[in-house]
């Protein structure tokens, strides 16, 4: 990606279509990034490209394209944020080719596309995304939709991000290096735009924390709001990589005083720059 800043910045959900085709050379470039992409989890991902007439998909929310980009993955510890981190670098790699997405998890037929994904029995499909064109004008239900969940609002920097424990709010100039990379992070999307992570900072790290809503885990115990920690990771790395920041992924609990909040992961920092990238 040229300027993984700027697409954070830019990409919004988009859910009414113009109904351009999205052509096979698209497909295949969409596709081979999809096979590129490594998450520091290790857990495989596999993702397709559906085209709904053929399978019947549909959702309530999406007007003006029946083309549709799913993934699934197996039932493993981590695998929520493995696919968070793995999906959201893939969306904003489609939002760099000129086409636009939006996260869907709920409102589709999940079994048309469970089936047209294959799932088995010890996979899971958390989400799916439309492909397609943006219209010029968005449907009023879209409108009512985004303006329902506060859609283009973020939690304050003082609200996410903590100096050394959750008792004290970090502030923008503590850390320059990273002020950039958790302005990127503080973007992030989220399901109905909860924004659960918090990120405590250190001289040896930053170590992201989710704050848990209800509702949001399924009877097998797959938790929706750890995909939204993986999107979160996902833009800490990419921008931490684009400013040759040198971090190391780690999952050791830093056992930081957090007020109950559970830890997810956390990056290393060695405090040097990377030439490599």
């Amino acid at each position: 990606m040229t300027d993984v800043f700027k697409l954070i910045k830019e990409r919004k959900s988009v859910r009414t279509f113009n109904d351009e085709e999205v052509t096979p050379q698209h497909r295949d470039e969409i596709m081979q990034f999809a096979h590129s992409i490594k998450t520091p989890y290790g857990i495989d991902i596999q993702v397709r490209i559906l085209d709904g007439g053929m399978h019947g998909l549909t959702s309530p929310v999406i007007v003006g394209t029946d083309t549709f980009i799913a993934g699934k993955v197996k039932r493993l510890p981590h695998a929520e944020e493995a696919f968070g981190y793995f999906f959201e670098q893939l969306v904003l790699h489609i939002q760099e080719m000129g086409l636009r997405t939006t996260w869907i998890a709920g409102t589709m037929n999940r079994k048309a596309f469970e089936e047209a994904m294959e799932v088995d029995e010890d996979e899971v499909m958390p989400c799916m995304s439309p492909l397609g064109t943006a219209a010029a004008k968005k449907s009023v239900r879209e409108t009512m939709m985004r303006a329902g969940i506060r859609a283009d609002t973020r939690k304050k920097f003082s609200e996410i991000f903590f100096d050394g424990s959750t008792d004290m709010p970090l502030t923008e100039s503590r850390y320059p290096e990273l002020t950039e990379i958790l302005k990127a992070v503080q973007l992030a999307p989220s399901a109905v735009n909860k924004q659960p992570w918090r990120v405590i900072v250190n001289e040896n790290g930053v170590y992201f924390y989710m704050k848990h809503d209800k509702g949001y885990i399924d009877s097998k115990g797959w938790d929706m709001q750890k995909i939204d920690m993986g999107i979160a990771l996902s833009h800490f790395a990419l921008c931490a990589e684009q400013n040759g920041l040198n971090t190391k992924f780690s999952l050791e609990d830093p056992e930081l005083k957090a007020n109950g909040l559970e830890f997810v992961a956390g990056f290393l920092l060695d405090g040097g720059q990377n030439e490599e990238y």
